[in-house]
């Protein structure tokens, strides 16, 4: 996933909370779904992080010599400038880029089918 491209918010902005409601009726809903969102996209910048970082990783007799890897420190900022997840997920759900699953949807689908059989 491209971080960098989100267009995303790096930094705090006040939104209006009947942007929210438009999208799912239910304020707390809308933000359960951004922090399940948030997570996953934040597990994903981890993975590709770490991912990244593994090249740096010095072996036991590189221990003893401290050096300054320039490029790894440009690695970590490059991580540390990107919008954080929740800004992602806020962006994500507010342009319908998010699917939203209604597993109580479907629960209530199969009780009126068990109805209709009786």
């Amino acid at each position: 996933m491209k971080f960098k491209n989100t267009g995303a918010q790096k930094s705090t902005v006040t939104r209006d909370v009947n942007d929210f409601l438009e999208k799912t009726d239910n304020i707390f809903k809308a933000v359960s779904i951004m922090a399940k969102r948030s997570s996953q996209i934040n597990e994903k910048m981890k993975d590709e992080l770490m991912e990244k970082l593994e090249e740096f990783a010095l072996s036991q007799d590189q221990l003893d010599e401290v050096f300054e890897n320039q490029e790894q420190i440009a690695v970590s900022k490059f991580y540390e400038s990107l919008p954080k997840p929740w800004a992602i997920a806020m962006k994500e759900l507010l342009n319908d880029e998010i699917y939203i699953r209604e597993p109580d949807a479907d629960q209530e689908d199969d009780i009126d089918e068990s109805k209709q059989d009786a």
